[in-house]
Order: C-alpha cells, then structure tokens, then sequence
C-alpha cells in the first residue's frame, strides 16, 4: 500500500527542514562574526548552531516509520541576510520565539490529536529550549547596540578570555589577554560561560 504520512510527520519534517536551516544561518552569521572579530558572538552562535543541529537529529529520529519515503512539506523560511551583527541577532531571536511561542506548541497539539505521545513531548521540550535560545540572543544584541558587549558599569564585572580561560575583573574587557595575548574579541561577562558552576571558579570570581 502507498505510504500516506499523517500531518505530525509531516510536521516533524518541516522541524528538520527549520532547524536544519537554522543551524546553517548561525554557521553562516559565525563567519560574520569572526570577520569583524567577535570571536565571543561568533562562539555564541556556533554553540546555538550544535544545538539547533541536535533538535534536527532529534525530529529526524521520530521519521523511523517513513524511512524510505519521501515527504513532500510546504514552509516559510526567513532569509536573514544583514550586513550588521545586530540585525542578525534580532532576527534570531524573532525566529526562535517564533518556534517557542506558535509553531511547535501548535506542532505539539497536533501530535497530540494524532496520538503521538513522543513527538508531542519533544515539540513542547524544544519548545522551551527555543525561548532559551531566543533570550541569549536578546542579550547578546542589547550588549552590541548599547556598544557594551566589553564593558559593563559594574567594576566588580568579572570576565573571562574564552580562548585560555584568564578571568579579569573590571568595568571592561581587556584590550590584550595579558595570558595568551589574544584579542578583546575573545572576553566575555563570565557568567554567560559554560561550565561556570564549580566551587573553585566561583572563588576565583570573588577573589
């Protein structure tokens, strides 16, 4: 018998295809980043990209009963082409609010109504993770437009070199890492760092 997809497969397609994208699009705004030597943001959004890879793989997964087929989808894609960082970021942030809020809690009432359990799980977990995703890059593009991505009024701000780990604390990022010699483009306020949470790196913030 033909294969007939029911819609939450092919929304869990249309998933791919968008995170699919979306990891491009951060890959692609990496290199714009680097280019003007934001290594801090071009890190960002590499790391936004893996996870955006590994929500890809996670949908893909949930196709196992149409392997073998193909599934034809209709979608809109944004095109967020921009030559300046910020704009890039707003629109990041847009579209993952746009993931989080509308499409995949609306993804996930369907798989409900098509009595997929899992999907309808996952849709509503990476719902969640998208709003993390959407408030980081927030962050980083009030940061950039306020001109503040390397400095803050707090003299006790504490920053770290996200190449050799050097922690400064100040109102500003170093120009030079006085360790490893690599440029301010490289700080970044520490506790947006990962793996932050140790007791020896927190005494070393305070010291």
């Amino acid at each position: 018998m033909p294969f007939t997809p029911n819609e939450t497969q092919l929304n869990l397609m249309r998933a791919f295809a968008g995170e699919s994208q979306a990891r491009n699009r951060y890959t692609i705004a990496a290199g714009c980043a680097k280019e003007k030597n934001l290594y801090v943001l071009e890190d960002v959004f590499l790391y936004t990209a893996d996870q955006e890879r590994a929500h890809a793989a996670v949908f893909y997964d949930l196709l196992q009963e149409a392997a073998g087929q193909t599934l034809q989808i209709d979608g809109g894609f944004p095109v967020d082409i921009d030559p300046a960082l910020t704009k890039i970021l707003q629109a990041a942030q847009h579209n993952e609010l746009a993931e989080a809020n509308d499409v995949y809690p609306a993804f996930a009432a369907q798989a409900d109504r098509d009595g997929n359990t899992r999907a309808a799980a996952v849709f509503r977990e990476i719902a969640k993770i998208e709003a993390l995703h959407a408030e980081r890059f927030r962050q980083f593009e009030a940061w950039l437009a306020g001109d503040v991505l390397f400095a803050d009024s707090n003299a006790g701000c504490v920053w770290m070199c996200q190449n050799c780990g050097h922690l400064h604390t100040g109102k500003e990022a170093p120009g030079v890492c006085p360790v490893c010699l690599h440029a301010q483009g490289y700080f970044l306020r520490a506790e947006m760092s990962a793996y932050t949470g140790s007791s020896l790196f927190l005494q070393q913030m305070q010291v």
